[in-house]
């Protein structure tokens, strides 16, 4: 069975409980889950996992596709649902009615995939949330990242895509200042924050929830005062569960977002 990072913190915290040791708070090595090999190079689950939901994305897909229909089906109903929020609620708003039907199959991948792996991070028997892993934010960022600036440069030319990340009508002394603040913001601030935007929700929360469940199963090994104190950490984890599906909804969306917004910035004619 695949280990995962609940239960190892869990499992490391009652470890420590009998062997005397006292409570060991959950550390950054829950992430760090490799399957084959060691070192840089080594098969994690998360890869494991990242792979699972792209074939399971794709099997589900072609799927209710394939059997569309005018009367759809409940699962039709529910994928056409979900597939409107990254086309209505995400491209169409953001890019415009004009250019954004290009963009849908980049942006509705992106959303869907990001979801499904956040939300491993609450359902069994994954536990873990892909994204908790830096590699994989940069990885999905870097696609975001080319993808605007190529869209730009096409339109604009490479000297036209420069000269546009400053505004018209400014003073020429400041042009300098603003076109060096502008292109630290597209080309270094955009990408960083966007990747470390995903990357600290997940790792955060499921830092809390390992925290708080294995707190509670340390309690259990206690003193009658501390089974009793076991209860409403437990409780509490139940609620950062809840709460952090609704983090992990609302990651995906802003992640998918903000995409749509660098490449809506690139189709712009003005700055």
């Amino acid at each position: 069975m695949i280990l995962t990072a609940l239960a190892a913190g869990t499992t490391t915290a009652v470890g420590a409980a009998e062997g005397g040791e006292g409570f060991e708070t959950p550390t950054p090595d829950i992430f760090w889950l490799p399957l084959i090999g060691e070192g840089d190079w080594a098969i994690t689950e998360q890869m494991v996992w990242g792979g699972v939901s792209v074939l399971l994305l794709s099997v589900v897909m072609v799927a209710l596709s394939k059997k569309a229909a005018i009367v759809p089906s409940k699962g039709q109903f529910y994928m056409e649902g979900f597939y409107n929020v990254a086309r209505n609620g995400i491209a169409r708003d953001m890019i415009g009615t004009k250019h954004f039907l290009k963009f849908v199959p980049l942006l509705f991948s992106l959303f869907s995939l990001i979801l499904l792996n956040n939300w491993f991070g609450i359902l069994p028997p994954v536990m873990n949330p892909t994204f908790g892993r830096i590699g994989f934010p940069i990885a999905l960022t870097l696609v975001v990242y080319v993808v605007y600036h190529w869209i730009g440069i096409k339109k604009m030319g490479l000297g036209g895509y420069f000269k546009h990340l400053v505004p018209p009508g400014l003073p020429g002394w400041i042009k300098p200042a603003i076109f060096v603040l502008e292109f630290i913001t597209y080309f270094i601030t955009r990408p960083l924050t966007l990747a470390l935007r995903l990357f600290g929700n997940m790792f955060a929360g499921h830092m809390l929830i390992v925290l708080f469940v294995s707190a509670g199963a340390f309690f259990l090994t206690q003193g009658i005062a501390f089974k009793l104190l076991s209860l409403p950490t437990f409780v509490m984890a139940a609620a950062m569960f809840v709460f952090e599906a609704l983090v992990q909804f609302l990651q995906a969306y802003v992640f998918t977002l903000l995409a749509a917004s660098y490449i809506a910035g690139a189709l712009a004619d003005d700055h």
